[in-house]
Protein backbone atom coordinates (compact mmCIF):
# COMPACT_ATOMS: atom_id res chain seq x y z
CA UNK A 1 0.00 0.00 0.00
CA UNK A 2 1.57 3.51 -0.60
CA UNK A 3 1.93 6.30 1.92
CA UNK A 4 -1.96 7.95 0.62
CA UNK A 5 -3.27 4.76 1.51
CA UNK A 6 -2.96 4.71 5.20
CA UNK A 7 -6.48 6.56 5.36
CA UNK A 8 -4.78 9.96 4.41
CA UNK A 9 -5.28 12.13 1.62
CA UNK A 10 -3.00 12.73 -1.24
CA UNK A 11 -3.30 16.49 0.62
CA UNK A 12 -2.32 15.47 3.74
CA UNK A 13 0.22 13.14 2.21
CA UNK A 14 1.67 15.93 -0.10
CA UNK A 15 2.09 18.41 3.22
CA UNK A 16 3.59 15.23 5.37
CA UNK A 17 6.32 15.54 2.39
CA UNK A 18 6.52 19.21 2.32
CA UNK A 19 7.29 18.91 6.19
CA UNK A 20 9.58 15.91 5.95
CA UNK A 21 11.39 18.12 4.01
CA UNK A 22 11.90 20.83 6.17
CA UNK A 23 12.84 18.80 8.70
CA UNK A 24 15.45 17.53 7.10
CA UNK A 25 17.32 20.83 5.44
CA UNK A 26 17.11 21.60 9.09
CA UNK A 27 18.70 18.42 10.64
CA UNK A 28 21.52 19.12 7.67
CA UNK A 29 22.21 22.17 8.90
CA UNK A 30 23.03 21.52 12.69
CA UNK A 31 19.94 22.74 13.22
CA UNK A 32 16.58 20.85 15.68
CA UNK A 33 14.61 17.93 12.99
CA UNK A 34 15.93 14.89 13.63
CA UNK A 35 13.25 13.70 15.50
CA UNK A 36 10.84 15.25 13.45
CA UNK A 37 12.12 13.87 10.37
CA UNK A 38 12.20 10.07 12.00
CA UNK A 39 8.65 10.59 12.80
CA UNK A 40 7.33 11.95 9.72
CA UNK A 41 9.39 9.30 7.79
CA UNK A 42 7.46 6.73 9.96
CA UNK A 43 4.42 7.98 9.14
CA UNK A 44 4.71 8.51 5.60
CA UNK A 45 6.31 5.24 5.33
CA UNK A 46 9.18 6.98 3.15
CA UNK A 47 11.18 4.85 1.33
CA UNK A 48 13.78 6.47 -1.30
CA UNK A 49 15.09 10.37 -1.44
CA UNK A 50 15.61 11.64 -4.66
CA UNK A 51 18.66 13.92 -3.40
CA UNK A 52 18.73 17.06 -5.91
CA UNK A 53 21.37 20.32 -6.42
CA UNK A 54 18.24 23.04 -6.31
CA UNK A 55 14.57 23.81 -7.44
CA UNK A 56 14.99 23.54 -11.26
CA UNK A 57 15.79 20.12 -11.16
CA UNK A 58 12.95 19.34 -8.76
CA UNK A 59 10.82 21.41 -10.84
CA UNK A 60 11.69 18.71 -13.73
CA UNK A 61 11.62 15.84 -12.06
CA UNK A 62 8.25 16.93 -10.80
CA UNK A 63 6.93 17.74 -13.88
CA UNK A 64 7.94 14.37 -15.41
CA UNK A 65 6.46 12.56 -12.32
CA UNK A 66 3.02 14.43 -13.42
CA UNK A 67 3.47 13.91 -17.09
CA UNK A 68 3.60 9.71 -15.84
CA UNK A 69 0.91 9.83 -13.77
CA UNK A 70 2.84 9.38 -10.84
CA UNK A 71 2.48 10.53 -7.35
CA UNK A 72 6.03 10.35 -5.54
CA UNK A 73 4.87 11.41 -2.36
CA UNK A 74 2.20 9.04 -2.52
CA UNK A 75 4.72 6.30 -3.33
CA UNK A 76 7.35 7.12 -0.21
CA UNK A 77 9.65 9.11 -2.84
CA UNK A 78 10.76 12.39 -1.08
CA UNK A 79 12.02 15.04 -3.90
CA UNK A 80 14.48 17.10 -2.14
CA UNK A 81 16.76 20.09 -3.02
CA UNK A 82 19.43 20.97 -0.92
CA UNK A 83 20.95 23.58 -1.76
CA UNK A 84 24.36 22.78 -3.62
CA UNK A 85 26.28 19.40 -4.64
CA UNK A 86 28.29 20.53 -1.83
CA UNK A 87 25.99 19.55 0.71
CA UNK A 88 25.54 15.81 -0.39
CA UNK A 89 27.75 13.98 1.70
CA UNK A 90 25.35 15.57 4.95
CA UNK A 91 21.81 14.46 3.50
CA UNK A 92 23.23 10.98 2.39
CA UNK A 93 24.68 10.02 5.83
CA UNK A 94 21.62 11.20 7.84
CA UNK A 95 19.18 9.88 5.35
CA UNK A 96 21.15 6.63 3.46
CA UNK A 97 21.67 3.01 4.65
CA UNK A 98 23.78 4.81 7.63
CA UNK A 99 21.14 6.93 9.22
CA UNK A 100 17.15 6.62 8.41
CA UNK A 101 17.84 3.81 6.20
CA UNK A 102 16.04 5.06 2.72
CA UNK A 103 16.90 4.19 -0.62
CA UNK A 104 19.19 7.33 -1.55
CA UNK A 105 18.48 8.79 -5.60
CA UNK A 106 19.90 11.17 -7.12
CA UNK A 107 20.78 13.79 -10.46
CA UNK A 108 24.43 15.81 -10.76
CA UNK A 109 26.10 17.60 -12.63
CA UNK A 110 29.22 16.20 -14.32
CA UNK A 111 31.56 18.67 -12.48
CA UNK A 112 29.81 18.05 -9.26
CA UNK A 113 30.02 14.04 -9.53
CA UNK A 114 32.93 13.44 -7.18
CA UNK A 115 30.58 15.18 -4.13
CA UNK A 116 28.06 12.79 -4.72
CA UNK A 117 30.67 9.50 -5.35
CA UNK A 118 32.37 10.31 -2.24
CA UNK A 119 28.66 11.44 -0.57
CA UNK A 120 27.47 7.97 -1.19
CA UNK A 121 30.27 6.18 -0.65
CA UNK A 122 30.62 7.22 2.72
CA UNK A 123 26.78 6.74 3.16
CA UNK A 124 27.00 3.00 1.95
CA UNK A 125 24.27 3.63 -0.60
CA UNK A 126 24.06 2.13 -4.22
CA UNK A 127 26.81 4.07 -6.87
CA UNK A 128 24.14 2.80 -9.55
CA UNK A 129 21.65 5.55 -7.91
CA UNK A 130 23.31 8.57 -9.23
CA UNK A 131 22.66 9.78 -12.49
CA UNK A 132 24.88 12.63 -14.29
CA UNK A 133 24.31 15.14 -16.52
CA UNK A 134 26.40 15.85 -19.05
CA UNK A 135 26.61 19.47 -18.33
CA UNK A 136 23.89 20.25 -16.16
CA UNK A 137 19.96 19.49 -16.47
CA UNK A 138 18.68 22.41 -18.64
CA UNK A 139 21.80 21.47 -21.47
CA UNK A 140 20.24 18.01 -21.71
CA UNK A 141 16.99 19.04 -21.79
CA UNK A 142 17.62 21.44 -24.68
CA UNK A 143 19.74 18.51 -26.54
CA UNK A 144 16.66 16.45 -26.07
CA UNK A 145 14.36 18.92 -27.34
CA UNK A 146 16.54 20.24 -30.44
CA UNK A 147 17.12 24.24 -30.19
CA UNK A 148 13.96 25.06 -32.59
CA UNK A 149 11.98 23.28 -30.37
CA UNK A 150 13.15 24.72 -27.32
CA UNK A 151 12.89 28.43 -29.43
CA UNK A 152 9.24 27.60 -30.17
CA UNK A 153 8.94 26.94 -25.80
CA UNK A 154 10.16 30.50 -24.95
CA UNK A 155 8.05 32.14 -27.87
CA UNK A 156 4.71 30.05 -26.28
CA UNK A 157 5.98 31.07 -22.42
CA UNK A 158 6.06 34.68 -23.92
CA UNK A 159 9.60 35.09 -23.65
CA UNK A 160 11.08 35.78 -27.46
CA UNK A 161 11.74 39.85 -26.90
CA UNK A 162 13.66 39.01 -23.96
CA UNK A 163 15.58 35.84 -25.74
CA UNK A 164 16.45 37.97 -28.39
CA UNK A 165 17.53 41.04 -26.44
CA UNK A 166 19.45 39.01 -24.96
CA UNK A 167 21.14 37.38 -27.69
CA UNK A 168 22.49 40.80 -28.91
CA UNK A 169 24.64 40.58 -26.35
CA UNK A 170 28.30 40.80 -27.64
CA UNK A 171 29.16 37.74 -24.71
CA UNK A 172 26.86 35.78 -26.80
CA UNK A 173 28.44 36.19 -30.05
CA UNK A 174 30.86 33.36 -29.39
CA UNK A 175 28.60 30.86 -28.13
CA UNK A 176 26.57 27.82 -29.49
CA UNK A 177 22.86 28.31 -29.88
CA UNK A 178 22.10 25.83 -27.03
CA UNK A 179 25.25 27.54 -24.84
CA UNK A 180 23.09 30.50 -25.43
CA UNK A 181 19.57 29.69 -24.12
CA UNK A 182 21.02 27.46 -21.62
CA UNK A 183 23.02 30.53 -20.06
CA UNK A 184 19.23 32.65 -21.10
CA UNK A 185 17.62 30.05 -18.64
CA UNK A 186 19.85 31.27 -16.14
CA UNK A 187 19.80 34.96 -16.33
CA UNK A 188 16.96 35.86 -14.39
CA UNK A 189 16.14 34.22 -10.78
CA UNK A 190 12.94 31.63 -11.00
CA UNK A 191 13.29 31.17 -15.07
CA UNK A 192 15.34 28.18 -14.54
CA UNK A 193 12.71 27.01 -12.46
CA UNK A 194 9.91 27.72 -14.85
CA UNK A 195 11.72 26.17 -17.67
CA UNK A 196 12.30 23.22 -16.44
CA UNK A 197 9.22 22.74 -15.80
CA UNK A 198 7.93 23.42 -18.93
CA UNK A 199 10.78 22.25 -21.34
CA UNK A 200 10.04 18.71 -19.29
CA UNK A 201 6.41 19.10 -20.11
CA UNK A 202 7.29 19.51 -24.17
CA UNK A 203 9.21 16.27 -24.54
CA UNK A 204 7.77 13.21 -26.24
CA UNK A 205 8.02 10.74 -24.07
CA UNK A 206 11.21 8.59 -25.93
CA UNK A 207 12.75 12.11 -25.93
CA UNK A 208 13.24 12.01 -22.21
CA UNK A 209 16.96 12.74 -21.57
CA UNK A 210 19.21 9.39 -20.43
CA UNK A 211 20.00 10.81 -16.88
CA UNK A 212 16.49 11.68 -16.06
CA UNK A 213 14.47 8.37 -17.48
CA UNK A 214 17.54 6.36 -15.59
CA UNK A 215 16.21 8.18 -12.10
CA UNK A 216 12.66 7.32 -13.07
CA UNK A 217 13.62 4.11 -13.41
CA UNK A 218 15.73 3.66 -10.50
CA UNK A 219 12.75 4.45 -7.79
CA UNK A 220 10.94 2.09 -6.13
CA UNK A 221 8.30 0.34 -8.10
CA UNK A 222 4.81 1.87 -7.05
CA UNK A 223 2.98 -0.35 -4.36
CA UNK A 224 -0.35 -2.21 -4.81
CA UNK A 225 -2.97 -2.75 -2.18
Amino acid sequence: MSAAGHGSSAGDVAAGMTAFRDAVVAWAAGGPGAEQARELAGRLSVRAVVLLEGPSDVAAVDALAAGRGRDLAGEGVCVLAMGGAMSVGRFAALLGPAGLGLRLTGLCDEQERGYYDRGWARAGADPHDVFVCAADLEDELIRALGVDAVREVVREQGDSRTLDVFLRQPAQRSRTAQQQLRRFFGTKKGRKIHYGRVLVEALAPERVPAPLAGLFAALPARETC
